[in-house]
Order: C-alpha cells, then structure tokens, then sequence
C-alpha cells in the first residue's frame, strides 16, 4: 500500500485539514501538542548551548542522544498538530467508545465523524525517542552494548505493538492482547533499569545519578501504560482525546525535556567519570578519574 493510500484510510472521512483547524480552534487541545513543540526546540537549543564546550567523544555521545529526543519531538509533535498523524476510529463492540461521535472545530463549524479521535503519531515519537533515552541511560550506567542493544530492541517491540493496540478496530480483545504483549515487552527494559544497570553503575561510579533517571523514567513509563489503560483508547475512563492528550504530554514534558536537561548537566560537569571507565568504553583522549 502506498503511504498516501495509507494515510487516506487513517483519516477515513474527515481531511487533515479539519485536524489541522480543530488544533486551533481547540485551545486546549492544541496547547497540548503546539506547548510540546516549543518546549522540545527550547531544550534543544538549551542542551546546545549547555554540552558546547564538551570534548570527549563518549560524553558527546551522550549529550547528542538526548538532543536527539527533542529533535525526534519536534518532527512527531508538528505531525500531529499537522493533522499529518491524527485519525478518528470507530471501536469495535465491547469497547468504551463503541458508538461514540468526535466533533471537530473547524474554520467552517463543526465536523463530526463516527469514531473517536487516535493521536497515532505519538507512538512514532517514542519508537524513535525512547531508544536514545536508553542510549543515554545505558552509557551513564557503563553498561555494555549488548545490554543497551537488548534494552533498545524491547523498547522499539513496546511502541510498536503500542501502535497495533492503538490502531486495531477489528477486535476488542485484540487491542488489549497487543497491549498485554506490549507491556511484557516493557517489563524486559523494566528489568534492565532496575536490576542490570544499577549494578553497572556502581561499578561505573554513576550510581547516584543513575538512580536518579532511573527512577524518572520508570515512574513516567509505568504513567503513559496507565493513561492508555485508562484514556480513550483502552478503558475509556477519561473518554475524551484531550485529556489523554495532555497526560501524554505532560508526561513527555518530564521524561524527556526535564531528562535530558538533568543528563547534559550532569555529563558536562563529570566529564572525567564518564570518559574514565576502561572496561566500559574509554575514549582514547579521556580524562583520567581522580583515584
């Protein structure tokens, strides 16, 4: 299928240009992606200019990762706000929103299509997002490659079957297999930042800080499986899309901007731990660690 084929049947009635209008027109809607895109390029340009003095090639591994996140936020937010990545689906039978109709502002009045609205393109922001998060984590931690491998693999598996979750309308029990098989996808990464890493990191010397994202991003991680469970796309408890919107958001605001900002300062004033471990990948003009 091509890809305008396959947008065409996201959409199904209602154009992008009616999603692109509801996300002005709908100021809380709206804020929720149009914040995000202003926020990731702030960060963006913040950990620029914060790792701009940074030489050490493992450091600016770590510092470029994480910029990556925001980069990845910018391009995903911009799709949704676009329309590009928004589509309203109609659940199947058993579901929470099964008969229910998404009205859209538009500059011409209302739309209203059968369906609630999906905002799908999140899913692929984290499928590339997420992964440089634990590039960072995984290389503050000393870890090795297969660990960080195995780390991203899992945690690209997550998005994905995310998406299929997110996208099936055949099936009501199907949605929550995806999502079942999802989050034991998630319990592997779950694994390896609480019980792999943490023991890196103290043979690292990173520990203190490593517990410190760690946490963050185990606590946030468990909140966007507990917000679709609970949002319009799993249980329907918060039925409407701008509440799921904003819990995604504000979740994103703190696991991603916050964290990066936490990492970069972290890493440019501890250049010599991150460059200094021999067994875990030290870089051939690295600062020797103090003994």
């Amino acid at each position: 299928m091509q890809i305008g084929a396959l947008t065409d049947t996201l959409v199904m009635g209602a154009s992008m240009q009616d999603f692109f209008e509801h996300g002005l027109n709908d100021a809380v809607f709206g804020a929720s992606l149009y914040a995000n895109i202003f926020l990731a390029g702030a960060t963006l340009l913040l950990l620029m200019w914060l790792g701009r003095n940074v030489k050490d090639p493992r450091s600016q591994l770590i510092i470029v990762s994480v910029m990556g996140i925001s980069a990845v936020s910018i391009a995903s937010y911009s799709g949704l706000a676009s329309g590009l990545t928004l589509s309203i689906l109609e659940m199947p039978e058993g579901h929470g929103m099964e008969g229910a109709t998404q009205v859209l502002e538009t500059s011409d009045g209302t739309v209203e299509e059968d369906g609630t609205m999906v905002l799908w393109g999140r899913y692929l922001t984290w499928t590339f997002s997420t992964p440089f998060i634990l590039l960072a984590l995984g290389l503050i931690a000393g870890s090795n490659i297969t660990k960080i491998f195995t780390a991203i693999i899992f945690d690209i598996g997550i998005m994905v079957t995310g998406l299929a979750a997110a996208l099936t309308t055949s099936s009501h029990l199907m949605r929550w297999w995806w999502y079942a098989l999802s989050c034991v996808y998630f319990l592997v990464v779950i694994y390896i930042l609480l019980v792999e890493w943490p023991e890196d990191a103290k043979a690292a010397g990173t520990y203190e800080i490593f517990n410190t994202l760690k946490w963050l991003t185990v606590i946030t991680w468990f909140g966007y499986a507990v917000f679709w469970a609970l949002g319009n796309e799993g249980l329907a408890i918060f039925e409407t899309a701008v509440v799921t919107s904003w819990g995604y958001s504000v979740l994103d605001i703190v696991s991603k901007y916050a964290l990066s900002i936490i990492i970069v300062i972290w890493v440019r004033d501890n250049i010599d731990i991150v460059s200094g471990g021999a067994e875990y990948g030290a870089t051939s003009d690295a600062i020797p660690a103090d003994d």
